[in-house]
């Protein structure tokens, strides 16, 4: 079994600035769009969240790209391409592993921007685009998914499955040790040097159970077979992100 810390949401690079949490909820906004998308900030009710976070440079009438997509049934579609793609294929991902979705986010009006976890997926199957029916790549454009609108890449593929977001941003999501940078996290214990892709250089990896993660990339996979703790953490974090 794998779990993916899967990059996603605005930052300091990709939309100008933390996504933001009000009232005590993580909203993570979408990056603007950059290929086909057919859904505005402002449908998603995020167009005054946007404007806060890019400093006025993004608004309602502005395209995202809507992805991860977490619809009204509890099914998660999320699409991925290019060298991230060949990274999640070439580590193995596949059926009944988990995303954990993180970005960069900050308090409504205070606060210090840090990563924490906003939302997951359980892999159920894998749509590749340029091979898939066409029939079921019209049932995912009905969604407006980007990557099934236009093809972004030849290995386009888009991942379905259970998920949802977090309806409260606990201690418990947070990545950030308190005090620090974004990028410095508070790792859990069973996550050892070499147990995270795009992680492998040793200086990394510090003292007090804390980890200095990469400033770029969207995809890092724990690859932790049949541990027991592993599992266990991650059952207390999914606890924590289906809380109401």
């Amino acid at each position: 079994m794998r779990i993916i810390f899967s990059r996603k949401g605005f930052d300091s690079a990709a939309g100008g600035g933390p996504s933001p949490i009000v009232g005590g909820r993580p909203l993570s906004l979408p990056i603007p769009a950059g290929a086909a998308s057919r859904t505005t900030y402002g449908e998603l009710g995020l167009g005054e969240h946007a404007s806060l976070s890019s400093r006025g440079r993004l608004g309602d009438d502005d395209f995202c790209h809507h992805d991860p997509m977490f619809l009204a049934d509890g099914t998660c579609l999320f699409g991925q391409v290019g060298a991230a793609q060949t990274h999640l294929a070439n580590q193995g991902v596949r059926e009944s592993d988990v995303f954990l979705f993180f970005g960069l986010f900050r308090e409504e009006d205070s606060g210090e921007p840090h990563h924490r976890i906003f939302g997951w997926m359980e892999v159920e199957r894998m749509v590749h685009l340029a091979e898939c029916a066409e029939e079921e790549r019209a049932d995912l454009a009905a969604h407006a998914h980007p990557h099934a609108l236009e093809m972004h890449g030849s290995n386009d593929c888009i991942y379905v499955g259970p998920g949802g977001t977090a309806r409260r941003a606990s201690e418990t999501l947070r990545l950030t040790v308190p005090g620090g940078p974004p990028s410095l996290w508070e790792r859990p214990d069973w996550l050892k040097k070499g147990g995270l892709s795009y992680h492998d250089r040793a200086d990394r990896w510090l003292r007090g159970g804390r980890l200095r993660s990469v400033a770029r990339g969207q995809e890092f996979v724990a690859d932790i077979g049949r541990r027991k703790a592993p599992r266990d953490w991650l059952a207390a974090v999914l606890g924590e992100l289906k809380a109401s």
